[in-house]
């Protein structure tokens, strides 16, 4: 007589086989180990170089987790350096490394560190205290903006009894060494110049640029992994436009239809273009997605055919964490910085003339707000030559039609200088 086998006893060798062994490093505590930070407020970038330093060099005997260390890096515009501010008193903490193959979780003690930042710029200003003079002055001003009838005749009558007429003498040798003293630590316009360029919100460029097509490299916008992980097989395996356009991330910009069919109307298929098209389209259903980007779950469904390699680099350069969460969210800078790299993108594909009118329509904008966008990129808005014209391809009845042009030397928008009133 046979009898059926023991489903129970399946289940316990399953159970024993995703068994995951447990085990402290054999390595010594001595030995250079790994580090953990924390950044409260700013993230850095995924390439930035972090060196641990040694404050007492005389404990090297003791483990590697309870000695004195500082994590100190630095990035183009920020250093972040460990604060010095402990964590949480009675933790430790471990990190484990998985083998797959032996299933063997091994750990070992790592210290945690808490790290902050400095801004280059303003490494070398030196706030000033103010004295008691200049605190009665702004408590006056406030009075004088907010306060009643009274209170301002009473501020008034004030500063005409605290006038000293004796100690007008000299005024003007004070007032210079005031002024020197005020703004030795101020820069200098190139140096201005110089900060602004490099806190804009807009894709990593060369200045020194002698090709529109070199002032914003692909792969500053597109990192390079990103872009080798789009695959165009399902486009090409597609039998009619509606249905290439149905592979799209984002199904409601007349400006990528426009490019799609382009692409396969000429007699050769451009790949590289391809895969632009499908990352813009993905930049597109990402910003229409924006309430979604705390659920991993929901911004795929809604991002679908996209990797999700590529939306983990959408989420960590076009979004923001909230403080002492990890928590993302969107921010209008991260809106603005999402649009340029986009726009830029636009530009290549458009061999650097865009119809911006076509774009503000897509993205439900006013022309002048997308037109202000393309100047952040250095783009000039006027009309085509019948040179221009003939070199894109396009038809004489496009001639009135004003585009973004992205021209060499790069030249960004001057900020406009307000005249003192007379």
């Amino acid at each position: 007589m046979s009898t059926a086998p023991s489903k129970k006893r399946k289940r316990d060798a399953a159970q024993d086989e995703s068994a995951v062994t447990l085990q402290l490093s054999g390595q010594p505590l001595e030995k250079l180990g790994p580090v953990l930070a924390s950044f409260p407020a700013l993230q850095p970038p995924q390439n930035t170089p972090f060196q641990c330093y040694a404050t007492n060099k005389s404990d090297t005997d003791a483990p590697f987790h309870t000695r004195e260390t500082v994590v100190a890096g630095e990035a183009d515009t920020v250093e972040f350096f460990t604060s010095g501010e402990s964590a949480t008193p009675g933790c430790s903490y471990l990190v484990g490394i998985h083998d797959k193959r032996t299933n063997t979780t091994t750990l070992r003690p790592a210290p945690l560190h808490i790290l902050a930042r400095q801004v280059k710029a303003l490494k070398n200003l030196q706030s000033m205290a103010a004295t008691a003079d200049e605190r009665v002055e702004l408590r006056n001003r406030l009075g004088e903006a907010f306060g009643t009838k009274k209170a301002k005749a009473a501020i008034r009558a004030a500063e005409r009894n605290r006038v000293d007429v004796d100690a007008m003498q000299g005024v003007a040798g004070h007032l210079q060494h005031t002024i020197q003293q005020n703004t030795s630590s101020l820069p200098t316009q190139e140096e201005a110049k110089a900060s602004a360029d490099s806190s804009r919100l807009i894709p990593a460029y060369n200045a020194d640029a002698t090709r529109p097509e070199d002032v914003y490299p692909l792969h500053n916008i597109i990192p390079e992994a990103e872009f080798n992980a789009l695959q165009v097989g399902a486009f090409r395996g597609a039998g009619s436009h509606d249905k290439r356009v149905a592979l799209l991330p984002y199904t409601r910009s007349k400006w990528i239809e426009d490019h799609l069919f382009l692409l396969f109307e000429a007699p050769r298929l451009n790949k590289n273009n391809l895969k632009i098209l499908m990352y813009i389209s993905a930049m597109l259903a990402f910003r229409a997605a924006a309430r979604s980007v705390n659920d991993q779950q929901a911004l795929q469904s809604k991002l679908p055919n996209v990797p999700s390699i590529v939306i983990d680099g959408l989420l960590s350069r076009f979004t923001e964490t909230v403080r002492n969460t990890n928590t993302a969210k969107t921010t209008s800078q991260t809106e603005t910085r999402l649009l340029t790299h986009m726009l830029a993108l636009c530009l290549r594909l458009d061999d650097f003339a865009t119809d911006t009118t076509l774009v503000a329509h897509d993205l439900s904008m006013a022309v002048d707000k997308v037109n202000m966008l393309f100047k952040s990129l250095g783009c000039k808005i006027e009309k085509l030559d019948q040179a221009q014209l003939k070199r894109l391809g396009l038809p004489d009845s496009v001639a009135e039609t004003k585009r973004a042009v992205l021209k060499v030397p790069l030249q960004f928008p001057k900020t406009r200088m307000r005249r003192a009133g007379r």
